[in-house]
């Protein structure tokens, strides 16, 4: 007996903003956004309760991690400007993101779901698809079942959307937020899916969007209608194939469980832009900084590196990257920070810098590397 194919896309509800609601509850109901870094601490008052920051008061040039749904009616959306944010909402409840339970969260709710199905692909820290085909229960209890153990183990509600692909059930989790469930078939295409907006289809971005406008496609159900040769004449032939295939809700991608990391960075965007020479103690620092974390976060995923880049975008947004590919795999932090200073003394350094990033490729399970390089004698630069 062949199994009817049942892909989910399981997405947790304004993820980083609930886990914090469920450090200060008495913020339910209010408009909260999560994000910048130079924002005050909660402060404990006479009374028993606490002042937090308000968003009118930050001064940065940060952005927003998340925010509440409450927060989201009045237009504030996640990687919008905090300061621009502020003239939307500007007594909206500002708080620093706690990354360190974020993703004690995301483990928590993943391993969860994985109790009921196994067949998981990790698509980031607050979002999965599952593959449901194999297991045998009616698709509605099904999803409630797995929206219950994930509140069970977190505290925290997801929204679901379940139907034959990824592509599909992608949208359809989005649908009925926050704490919804969404079930789709392909016949009910045409009257749940085209009337949609075309940018609801993920993998057609902002650009994308507004060409689509431009030359009168604006739901999913005209971008369905247009003929395959128009789009390819716009977009080109695959792009315009592609068009075509998902407006028809058409998806044939597996679920993967495992993937290899290609690369692991870490980068940071300043407050202010820096300047190599007068703000140099400051650079270092958050330069030895992201060395270190990428370290960790090599050892903690079990791999090795054999290319170290660093990133540069200056105070007129021009991008520059440099790398250096070492004979041997590498994931201690002190050798990172000379490879990346390396990287850095390759670059001019005559504008101001806005962001910083260190990046290490060419990755290896440590193992695997440990043995690569056992009776290699080579004059590495540190």
């Amino acid at each position: 007996m062949i199994s009817i194919r049942r892909i989910a896309h399981l997405d947790m509800d304004a993820f980083f903003a609930s886990v914090e609601l469920l450090r200060y509850p008495e913020l339910r109901g209010q408009a909260v956004v999560v994000g910048g870094r130079n924002v005050h601490q909660p402060v404990d008052q006479p009374d028993g309760t606490k002042r937090f920051a308000r968003l009118k008061d930050y001064a940065g040039r940060g952005v927003i991690t998340t925010s509440t749904y409450e927060a989201r009616a009045l237009g504030v959306f996640s990687g919008m400007g905090l300061m621009k944010s502020a003239q939307l909402a500007p007594d909206a409840i500002l708080l620093t993101a706690n990354f360190d339970a974020y993703r004690d969260y995301s483990r928590r709710f993943k391993n969860a779901v994985q109790s009921i199905a196994p067949k998981i692909e990790d698509r980031g820290i607050d979002e999965i698809y599952i593959d449901l085909s194999d297991i045998h229960e009616n698709t509605n209890s099904l999803a409630r079942r797995i929206k219950q153990v994930v509140f069970d183990a977190t505290g925290l509600t997801c929204s679901i959307g379940i139907t034959p692909n990824k592509l599909l059930s992608k949208i359809c989790s989005d649908l009925d937020k926050p704490n919804g469930i969404t079930v789709l078939s392909m016949e009910e295409i045409p009257a749940r899916i085209w009337p949609l907006a075309t940018k609801k289809i993920n993998g057609i971005g902002p650009k994308a969007s507004e060409k689509l406008t431009r030359l009168g496609i604006n739901t999913i159900g005209e971008l369905a209608a247009a003929p395959v040769p128009f789009l390819a004449s716009e977009f080109g032939r695959s792009t315009g194939v592609w068009l075509h295939q998902v407006a028809h809700g058409l998806d044939d991608r597996p679920i993967v469980t495992e993937s290899e990391p290609k690369s692991i960075s870490r980068e940071s965007t300043f407050e202010r832009d820096l300047h190599a020479k007068h703000d140099k103690a400051e650079l270092t620092e958050i330069l030895t900084s992201l060395c270190m974390r990428v370290a960790d976060d090599l050892k903690r995923k079990g791999y090795a590196s054999r290319t170290i880049g660093i990133k540069l975008k200056f105070s007129n947004f021009h991008a520059v990257t440099r790398d250096v590919t070492l004979p041997i795999y590498v994931s201690d932090g002190i050798q990172i920070r000379k490879m990346a200073g390396e990287c850095l003394k390759r670059i001019p350094l005559t504008k101001k810098i806005r962001l910083l990033g260190v990046r290490a490729s060419g990755l290896m399970p440590l193992a695997e590397a440990e043995l690569n390089c056992a009776g290699i004698q080579s004059e590495l630069p540190f």
